[in-house]
């Protein structure tokens, strides 16, 4: 062999053995099957399959911006900043103003008993405030809701069965200057789910506030039932305070008068002896009874006009009307006005003369 073809076949091998390299650099590898995000429908407009389950998962939530003024609305007493500067103490009314941030999450899927279900909803909030001598902002957040539901079970942290099962109040915004609900509490509870239009709610509560969580292991029962059709709804609630053994209930009815109008009423009565502030978690109105009512009037898809009056056995009255008007869709402004009065201070004192005060509220907001 000489040296020529040994350089030769030295070159073939070096070919070989860098073709054999480069075809093994091109081989590409087979793509793993990709599953795409699925529309779930079952549960109406919003809802997506979560990738590799059966559980349908809605993501909503809302942008709002709300101004407040006015004696029952607005900042009350703020110390003028450039006559404290003189050693003044003049003060002046100012604006309140609140932007919230709120999250909702929604998950539901089909069992063997029923629809499971899980809701939260969680917001953020930034709120103007005084202290007298200045103007500030507080933030804030809230775990507003979080529910499991298994076919007619709840256990949740949410709104009380007491507002939830008369459907809260009315339209507008400020519907609660006679106050008709406790707030949030954990409870459990079971719906019986009639078929037609037929409901009724039984549930044990903790209560909330210092005065009304529960002190022992008897929780406060609360019981209601609803019967609804075209014409409208009549639903009841009734509620046992085990802490001040106490009975509180409310009535109401819904009417349908056409496509455009919708009225209500609904009443509420207690054992309260009649003391002018609340002496139950239930009762929260002033004196043995209250009374509120409303309507809603939609001019167009865009455009409705929200009425609400109340008054109690405290003579704490109040008006209000509003509208919303739907800009586009998902994005709402809501003006309001408010008038309210009451002849018994928060002691339940009768005041020499009538303390009253008219407000202003403007609200925008994003849905999503």
């Amino acid at each position: 062999m000489n040296i020529k073809s040994l350089l030769l076949g030295s070159a073939a091998a070096l070919v070989a053995v860098s073709g054999a390299r480069a075809a093994d650099a091109i081989v590409v590898a087979e793509p793993e099957p990709a599953e795409y995000v699925r529309i779930c429908d079952v549960y109406g407009a919003g809802y997506f399959y979560i990738p590799g389950t059966e559980t349908c998962l809605k993501v909503g939530g809302y942008l709002r911006y709300d101004i407040g003024v006015g004696d029952l609305f607005g900042l009350q007493n703020v110390r003028d900043k450039e006559d404290a500067a003189n050693g003044g103490f003049d003060t002046n009314d100012t604006y309140f103003k609140r932007m919230r941030a709120q999250l909702t999450f929604d998950a539901r899927g089909e069992t063997e008993y029923g629809t499971l279900r899980s809701f939260t909803s969680v917001y953020f909030q930034q709120d103007s405030y005084h202290d007298g001598f200045s103007s500030n902002t507080g933030g804030d957040w809230e775990l507003e809701h979080a529910i499991i539901q298994l076919g007619g079970l709840t256990i949740a942290y949410t709104d009380s069965l007491f507002e939830t099962l008369a459907d809260s109040a009315g339209s507008v915004i400020n519907d609660d200057i006679v106050n008709y609900t406790p707030g949030k509490t954990h409870l459990i509870a079971y719906t019986f789910d009639g078929g037609n239009g037929f409901s009724a709610t039984v549930g044990v509560e903790e209560g909330r506030g210092s005065d009304f969580t529960i002190d022992s292991y008897v929780p406060h029962v609360v019981a209601g039932a609803s019967y609804t059709q075209g014409w409208g709804k009549v639903s009841g609630v009734v509620a046992y305070d085990s802490v001040w053994e106490k009975v509180a209930g409310k009535l109401r009815l819904d009417v349908n008068v056409n496509e455009a109008l919708t009225l209500w009423i609904m009443a509420g009565l207690t054992d309260a002896d009649g003391h002018a502030t609340r002496t139950s978690n239930y009762a929260t109105w002033g004196g043995d009874w209250a009374v509120w009512g409303g309507g809603q009037y939609k001019f167009s898809e865009k455009t409705a006009l929200n009425v609400q009056l109340s008054y109690d056995d405290s003579d704490r009255f109040g008006a209000v009307v509003g509208v919303d008007y739907n800009i586009v869709p998902g994005f709402v402004i809501r003006p309001e006005v408010a008038y309210a009065s009451r002849k018994y201070d928060n002691a339940g004192n009768r005041l020499a003369s009538t303390d009253d005060g008219w407000g202003g509220y403007l609200r925008f907001q994003r849905s999503f």
